[in-house]
């Protein structure tokens, strides 16, 4: 299925944005309209379209920036929802919480669907999707939401705002556990990362594949789409293979990927465009600081050359 078709929307590259420098984190310093600004403006003429994942400030200023500046954009707008269920199966042991703050997070979570439904309204001529949350199904979260309530807010959005409304989760969810959610959606976002399944780099194409195949046959009739497929740059050993990352492998993987999809003509959000030195744990090489297609200090990596130099820009195209 040629997903910007039946989303009708122009063909275009994808890739994620989250702008934390040094020094910030989100419940912490945010990113300033200028450093957001430089940020867009180096993404500008490659990338089409942004997701972005929570309602907070950062969001509210990036939007803020691609309006007053009438930059290209079109954005995929998140609410990061928080657990309201334990998960004891979360494998670093960070599921589970007071009965009080789980219901404090329900309604943290009803706000945030309310400002992601106000801002779609507002930012009606950027906003051509939300999602109503990231990762909070699948059942390593540490978020954990159940399927029922997922569903319920994916109808609550629906009938507030007219862009296409979707829940982005791990491939695997998708193929049985969430398709009481599917069935309701307008898209199906899957996310699919080879390097953390133990793949090589020689596996690592056919492995994403065969997630999306696996979940475009429980839903046919219905536009699949990656919002988070990439390759990491550093492992300290935990959960990825050293040997697996590294710049290199990270060109080879994003290259062939694009390709493919753009073959396909399946929207895919690249993970992601800078590297974020607050996530993770405190160790230098922790994998998720390191999956950015720029480093921390915006400097590009060896694949952003790379794409600069072959990347068939789509814009305008069907």
């Amino acid at each position: 299925m040629n997903t910007f078709k039946a989303l009708n929307i122009p063909s275009g590259n994808a890739i994620c944005y989250s702008g934390f420098r040094d020094g910030q984190y989100p419940g912490g310093d945010h990113p300033s309209i200028e450093q957001i600004k430089e940020d867009l403006l180096l993404l500008e003429g490659q990338w089409k379209y942004l997701r972005l994942y929570d309602c907070n400030l950062h969001s509210k200023r990036v939007l803020e920036v691609i309006r007053e500046n009438n930059m290209d954009f079109q954005v995929m707008l998140g609410a990061y929802i928080e657990a309201e269920m334990n998960n004891f199966e979360c494998p670093w042991g960070g599921g589970v919480y007071p009965e009080e703050q789980l219901e404090i997070n329900k309604v943290y979570n009803d706000r945030q669907i309310e400002t992601l439904c106000a801002w779609a309204k507002k930012y009606e001529d950027i906003v051509f999707s939300v999602s109503i949350g990231n990762e909070a199904c699948v059942n390593w979260t540490d978020h954990y939401v159940s399927v029922e309530r997922v569903v319920a807010l994916a109808n609550k959005t629906k009938n507030r705002i007219r862009q296409l409304v979707t829940f982005c989760d791990n491939y695997i969810p998708w193929i049985h556990k969430l398709k009481p959610l599917g069935d309701v959606l307008d898209v199906v976002s899957i996310h699919t990362y080879p390097v953390w399944e133990y793949k090589n780099i020689h596996e690592s194409l056919e492995y994403t594949k065969q997630n999306y195949d696996a979940v475009m046959s429980v839903y046919p009739d219905k536009p699949v789409i990656i919002t988070e497929a990439g390759w990491a740059t550093n492992s300290n050993g935990r959960g990825i293979n050293p040997e697996h990352v590294n710049e290199d492998n990270q060109k080879t993987y994003i290259e062939a990927l694009m390709n493919w999809t753009q073959k396909e003509n399946i929207l895919t959000f690249i993970f992601e465009a800078f590297d974020e030195n607050w996530k993770g744990s405190p160790e230098p090489l922790e994998p998720e600081k390191h999956w950015g297609l720029y480093r921390a200090d915006r400097s590009p990596k060896k694949v952003v050359e790379a794409l600069q130099s072959n990347m068939n820009i789509l814009t305008n195209q069907y």
